[in-house]
């Protein structure tokens, strides 16, 4: 009040605004940790790609080339969360 702004204004322009610069790169680092360590891909329209890669090696015989692949498609959703986290980070900077 001190600000001239009642609670809501002052939680709204001054209290957020700090807190999600703090929030946001641990809640997105924990985001991209997931799709790495778990079959969260599944989700983002990429079935669960291991369970592939393991059905597609036991028919083909062809597993640096599946293997390769797999990681390959991890890494780019990993990188591609990275770049949009990099970009959040950027636009809520001072």
């Amino acid at each position: 009040s001190s600000l001239g702004l009642s609670r809501f204004q002052s939680y709204r322009h001054i209290i957020l605004p700090q807190a999600l610069r703090q929030m946001i790169p641990p809640l997105t680092n924990q985001g991209i940790s997931l799709v790495k360590d778990s079959a969260l891909v599944s989700t983002i329209a990429i079935y669960d790609l291991t369970m592939q890669g393991q059905q597609i090696v036991a028919e083909t015989f062809l597993a640096f080339e599946i293997w390769f692949t797999v990681a390959a498609i991890y890494l780019a959703v990993t990188l591609l969360l990275s770049l949009l986290v990099r970009s959040l980070e950027y636009r809520l900077t001072v």
